[in-house]
């Protein structure tokens, strides 16, 4: 909440002069998620200023948009948070012609059902959500479902995402069903579910960004993780102990894009930094800094053998076709599924 506060006043002080200014592009984007030499580069070449601003979570963006229409010209929402933007009409709609280097975008993750057509959103980066696990303590077999999750085997060494989506969806998925599922009566069945393995040992502790670190240190067996995360812990464990998988059930596929605000006052520099983020060379670049699945084609051709030869950054068609996005949920939903992740958190 503080760093919220702090973002607010900077902006509150920024709206009056910079993000006026016709050098100027005010852009907003999760922490340590861009390549700082990009920005120079943008800079340098376009003569357009760069105020640079981040936030850790989609609902601190979202109230950063909302509440200060005209401050920010770029942002980056996660795609249900787009679907949402969408909704509260705070998105423009994007003139492709604007955009020439859009066309190095992957084909897999265009028309998607959060933004059809893409008609208010340009992906920046992809990835899953999946199994990370210690090689040496896991039967390679048992990571094949999210039953894992819940094997006896592994009792006491479980890292569960503290995250009502990924947590309530990974659990759906298990029991067949969607990762968007507002059928109360699954909800419940995956609730109680999460509740028997909590009450049971099975989890070690819930978490998020230290899972990674924690998983190359050997203190768990299993860790539910973003694949960029898996891919770093893989990269640092030198004994090669990390693997990473996607269940047989499927999972999430997740996509954070570049959209302008509805209310952006530089437009024309907010469709030049976008587009200069869709170049290739860029797009490499920002990939090798931060490590998550390039959305760009031209970046994976530049990357090379060694960047196609990570799985965990790019994940078979057959993995593909088994991920689902998540939607955006209304006010009801999101009390319901708010409300049954509070009874797993809990339990005793």
């Amino acid at each position: 909440m503080k760093k919220l506060i702090a973002a607010l006043l900077l902006i509150a002080l920024l709206l009056p002069a910079a993000a006026l200014a016709d050098g100027v592009v005010n852009v907003y984007n999760w922490f340590d998620y861009i390549d700082e030499s990009v920005l120079e580069q943008f800079e340098e070449e376009t003569g357009i200023h760069v105020n640079y601003m981040n936030f850790t979570t989609n609902e601190d963006m979202l109230v950063m948009v909302e509440a200060n229409p005209g401050a920010i010209d770029v942002v980056f929402p996660s795609e249900y948070c787009v679907q949402r933007l969408l909704n509260k009409g705070l998105l423009m709609e994007l003139d492709f012609s604007r955009i020439p280097n859009f066309s190095q975008i992957a084909a897999n993750l265009l028309d998607p059902s959060y933004d059809p057509g893409n008609a208010h959103s340009v992906p920046y980066m992809w990835g899953t959500l999946g199994i990370l696990y210690n090689k040496e303590l896991v039967d390679e077999a048992d990571v094949s479902t999210w039953g894992v999750l819940w094997n006896e085997k592994y009792k006491g060494q479980v890292l569960m995402m503290d995250s009502i989506r990924d947590g309530m969806g990974l659990a759906l998925k298990y029991l067949g069903y969607s990762m968007n599922s507002t059928d109360y009566t699954q909800l419940r069945a995956a609730t109680d579910l999460l509740i028997q393995q909590k009450t049971s040992g099975m989890v070690k502790s819930y978490g998020l960004d230290e899972f990674k670190d924690k998983m190359v240190a050997g203190e768990a067996a299993l860790a539910v993780v973003y694949s960029g995360d898996a891919q770093y812990a893989i990269d640092l464990d030198e004994e090669g102990r990390l693997a990473y998988a996607i269940p047989e059930e499927g999972s999430n596929i997740w996509v954070d894009c570049a959209v302008i605000p509805a209310a952006a006052r530089n437009v024309d520099n907010a469709y030049a930094f976008i587009d200069f983020l869709c170049r290739p060379d860029v797009a490499r670049k920002n990939v090798e800094e931060i490590w998550y699945c390039s959305v760009n084609t031209g970046a994976i051709e530049l990357l090379g053998e060694e960047y196609a030869s990570l799985y965990v950054l790019n994940p078979s068609e057959d993995i593909r076709a088994r991920l689902e996005y998540y939607n955006d949920l209304d006010a009801t939903w999101l009390t319901v599924y708010n409300t049954l992740w509070q009874e797993v958190k809990q339990a005793n």
